[in-house]
């Protein structure tokens, strides 16, 4: 079966009692359906009630963790068919998933790494087991584990319900209600807790595309996310305006920069949209929280209880680490606002005669007297959720959907520095020679653009911007299509931030900080930048102002 069956076989590395990995035929008994966890997002898992079973057992349904052989994955996935991937961002994603049906009908979701990502496999088996050992009814619990030669992939059960940004982000027509945005908040506390409680505290680039929906409608956590996507890897594939700032400093997670990106988290329940952090803490500190909420809650929810998760977001974001709270913090917090999943006795006694008592009590029992989450949701049980809607494209957002980088040189050419008006008002006494040698480097930076020497327009831009008399998101955002053409991405998402920064609601910023983070192989963030820059577009259009 590989490497890793022989190494676990002659010696589990967090087995307890020595016991051995089991046969394919022997562990996956049938069972309820349960979920997955993405890593770019995507599909959840399911749980029964409370902790369930532990790391050799399994309860509710769900398997013991174990080795898989890579020929009962690959028949499980059709040949890991294009057609079963289920990552949001598709084929473009680093590490694919795919959904998959083994030969009992259980349906599972496979995790599968690039080449090498984990090149020695008992490091990956000690990190699987390690996973594999938890069962909570708030995470996407993982069954198991494969490498098999250079192939590393994991397995979990699979959950039809989508992910919370999905939900929050891309439904135009359906909004997730108040009290099932405190339920996600306080589920995922609940998660990040057990995970910190039993020895797993560091989770990686929590996002809303962690948090997933099982069958019932019950967000869950993605087990996939305590794992890096490879053994030296980034942690974070996330914008870097949403990424903890100590990870900046010097590449590690702790358990603080979990609490910052369940703050981020936060932010998207309150909002309804992707915001960085520091936009939403300047929205929270000049008391502007009705501005910060989102507009599709209409107004339908509690001041007093938006204000304590406003309040618990700006702690969870505070630069100091030490300043944040803890998981337990988290889940005492949002504990106290889950008002709704309170049903009364009184209620359900005014319809029914005292004979039917047990009945009703066998119905809130069934319940855990709590309104079921599919209904908050607004989806129907056991039904696939609608597929995303398409939002029309500009010929730039067609070409960066695309990374035609020719086709956005070309746009960009016509554009010329149109978007630029207004951004610059200069007086007479500023007409230096200073200014002119400027002006001239940005004239030979243009010519070098539209004749293509891009390695030398970046040259000329470069002294322009150095200069700083002048501030041009144009120029940045043509330094950015330069450093894209010579294979330089990450200079080129640094421009593109730097284009926004100066001109906040500039489509094309947007655009091509979607076009560098695709390069980058952040490929989540990159349809969001992209969708992102489609609103602007839209919004100014209807507004009367040129694209």
């Amino acid at each position: 079966m590989g490497c890793c069956q022989s190494l676990c076989r002659g010696e589990n590395p967090l087995s307890k009692d020595g016991a051995q990995p089991l046969q394919l035929s022997q562990n996956h008994h049938g069972g309820a359906t349960a979920a997955s966890g993405l890593d770019n997002g995507g599909i959840g898992g399911v749980g029964a009630g409370g902790v369930v079973g532990g790391g050799g057992g399994g309860g509710g349904g769900i398997p013991s963790f174990s080795e898989f052989s890579f020929a009962d994955l690959k028949a499980a996935t059709n040949n890991f068919s294009s057609d079963n991937i289920v990552s949001e961002s598709g084929e473009k994603a680093p590490n694919l998933v795919y959904k998959g049906r083994l030969q009992n009908r259980r349906w599972i979701a496979v995790k599968k790494f690039t080449k090498m990502a984990w090149p020695d496999p008992k490091q990956f088996a000690e990190e699987a087991w390690g996973v594999g050992k938890l069962r909570h009814n708030r995470l996407a619990n993982l069954i198991g584990y494969c490498c098999d030669g250079d192939e590393r992939l994991l397995v979990a059960e699979f959950m039809p319900n989508d992910t919370l940004a999905k939900h929050l982000f891309h439904w135009e027509n359906q909004t997730i209600e108040w009290a099932m945005r405190l339920r996600v908040g306080y589920y995922i506390a609940e998660a990040l807790d057990y995970c910190s409680t039993e020895g797993r505290p560091l989770y990686h680039d929590l996002n809303a595309y962690r948090v997933l929906f099982d069958e019932d409608g019950d967000p869950r956590l993605s087990c996939f996310g305590l794992m890096k996507n490879s053994r030296d890897g980034k942690s974070y594939s996330t914008n870097l305006a949403y990424t903890p700032p100590e990870y900046l400093r010097n590449g590690r997670v702790t358990p603080e920069s979990v609490t910052y990106s369940f703050g981020t988290v936060l932010l998207d329940l309150l909002s309804g949209k992707h915001i960085p952090p520091s936009h939403a803490l300047d929205m929270i500190r000049g008391k502007n929280i009705n501005m910060l909420m989102d507009s599709h809650l209409e107004g339908k929810f509690s001041t007093e209880e938006a204000t304590v998760v406003v309040e618990l977001a700006s702690q969870c974001l505070q630069y100091e680490p030490r300043e944040r709270p803890n998981t337990k913090d988290l889940v005492a917090t949002l504990a106290p606002l889950q008002t709704k999943a309170d049903v009364s006795v009184t209620e359900f006694l005014n319809f029914v005669e005292f004979i039917f008592l047990l009945l009703v009590l066998e119905v809130l029992k069934k319940f855990r007297l709590q309104v079921p989450s599919y209904v908050m949701l607004g989806i129907k049980k056991h039904e696939e959720a609608p597929s995303t809607p398409q939002r029309p494209l500009s010929p730039l957002g067609e070409a960066c959907s695309r990374m035609d980088l020719t086709a956005i040189h070309q746009i960009l050419v016509m554009t010329h520095y149109r978007d630029d008006e207004g951004t610059n008002e200069l007086s007479f006494q500023e007409w230096t020679q200073q200014m002119k040698d400027m002006l001239d480097a940005r004239k030979r930076g243009d010519q070098s653009f539209r004749e293509k020497d891009f390695k030398t327009a970046i040259d000329c831009y470069s002294q322009f911007i150095d200069v700083g008399t002048m501030v041009s998101p144009t120029v940045f955002g043509r330094r950015s299509l330069c450093y894209l053409l010579c294979d330089q991405p990450d200079a080129a998402l640094r421009d593109a931030m730097q284009a926004q920064c100066v001109y906040p609601d500039w489509p094309t910023a947007f655009y091509m900080q979607s076009v560098a983070l695709a390069k980058l192989n952040m490929n989540t963030d990159a349809a969001d930048m992209l969708n992102e820059a489609a609103q602007l577009e839209e919004k100014r259009q209807r507004g009367g102002k040129g694209s």
